[in-house]
């Protein structure tokens, strides 16, 4: 396959000059910090309300329904809205959410309620971010595209994914350390706070109206477009079908209460390290790129990038080790922000700016989905296998599916950009 000829940014901090694309990275930043002190709080407090691990999978599957639903409609009702309004709407959905839980969490509604309908009450919230997570999540990227020119797209998507995976390993650790020294109650009130710090930056971007050929197209053509050029075309759906198996069967962070709580015994602390480990790898593979980004053989080193991380989730599996689990986990987090950053960078230079909110959507419903859904296939597998033979199965089922693609996608393997 003959080498893509995509246009080059001027420098690493080219993205950053442009006012506007750092108050979307600031606002992102901010609003991941959130939702990843949400997620490890809602995973530590369930498996303290239920003592299960299939009851933290329930979490994923909380989410992704609504979220994969929707997710085809989401992209259609992106591309013929104004972007800003939505996003904003979709945030403040989110600063409800936790507020909710806030109040959940309280000594009060303690008293009041079993931890039966405690927990029943918490997933009914995650079922509720999963219908705005379906139109907030593709929002971010499609704005990414608007607001930066063609050629510094490459330079934005790494500093974006940079700032997400930063996000990530601080709310994961933060989220930890929140709930050991100020408790539930504590957390959800420093979540919410973070979340209204994230809408004052993200009402600063500009108006994105809608082009004005999407609104003339029904729904169904217009979401029936938007899946055939992804079928299409074939690199992009390479690398999306290819993260989309790995992080399904790669979702070991799903268990990490588990292994933190009763196999490694390192309490909410360790649980918080732990938890950011991969996030810590990201971020060191994402600063590497941003300096010295990929100048060929992308679609092979990403292939080869989700085997080794298939194997680094076996090593995690099977370590007694706290150190060993931190730096296996961490070394996935290399792998994994290779394979984030070069799947990112391919969907923004080959989607048109008129489709990208129905890619990002489908991206969505594949790849981003495949998370919650690896937290299901986790928990599930955690009931009939147990922990650690679970964990194994995934990471060897991930290792599989990057040697079935190098085999089966050679328009993949090939790519370059």
């Amino acid at each position: 396959m003959k080498a893509r000829s995509f246009p080059r940014p001027d420098g690493p901090f080219e993205a950053i000059k442009i006012p506007e694309f750092r108050n979307l990275l600031a606002g992102r930043f901010l609003f991941i910090l959130s939702l990843r002190m949400m997620s490890t709080l809602v995973g530590w407090w369930i498996y303290k309300l239920t003592s299960a691990p299939f009851a933290i999978g329930l979490i994923g599957l909380s989410e992704v329904i609504p979220a994969l639903t929707l997710a085809l409609y989401a992209g259609h009702v992106i591309d013929i809205s104004e972007k800003r309004k939505l996003l904003l709407t979709g945030v403040s959905l989110y600063v409800c959410s936790a507020a909710i839980l806030t109040l959940l969490s309280t000594k009060y509604t303690q008293a009041q309620l079993s931890n039966h309908w405690i927990a029943v009450t918490i997933y009914s919230v995650i079922f509720c971010t999963g219908i705005i997570r379906a139109f907030a999540g593709p929002t971010f990227n499609v704005l990414l595209a608007l607001i930066v020119p063609r050629k510094t797209l490459q330079n934005a998507t790494t500093w974006n994914q940079g700032a997400w995976l930063t996000a990530s390993v601080t709310g994961h650790a933060l989220g930890g350390f929140c709930i050991a020294m100020v408790g539930n109650t504590g957390t959800l009130l420093a979540i919410c706070s973070g979340m209204l710090l994230a809408l004052i930056a993200l009402s600063r971007l500009h108006s994105r109206p809608p082009i004005a050929s999407n609104t003339e197209k029904k729904t169904w053509e217009s979401v029936k477009e938007g899946l055939n050029f992804v079928f299409k075309t074939k690199d992009l759906l390479g690398a999306i079908s290819l993260d989309m198996f790995a992080v399904f069967f790669g979702g070991a962070v799903a268990m990490v209460p588990v292994y933190a709580s009763d196999i490694l015994k390192v309490g909410p602390e360790g649980f918080g390290i732990l938890n950011g480990a991969s996030d810590i790898g990201a971020i060191c593979s994402v600063l590497l790129l941003t300096f010295f980004p990929m100048r060929r053989q992308q679609g092979r080193r990403l292939i080869i990038a989700v085997g080794g991380f298939g194997i680094c989730i076996i090593i995690f599996a099977l370590s007694q080790s706290f150190l060993l689990s931190f730096f296996a986990l961490m070394l996935s987090g290399i792998l994994d922000g290779i394979s984030v950053v070069t799947r990112g960078t391919i969907m923004q230079l080959r989607t048109p700016d008129e489709m990208k909110g129905r890619v990002m959507s489908v991206n969505s419903m594949f790849v981003n989905s495949s998370n919650e859904l690896g937290q299901f296939e986790s928990g599930l597998t955690a009931k009939l296998m147990n922990v650690v033979p679970s964990v194994v199965f995934g990471g060897c089922m991930t290792f599989i599916v990057a040697v079935t693609t190098w085999f089966k996608a050679p328009e993949l393997r090939k790519l370059e950009y």
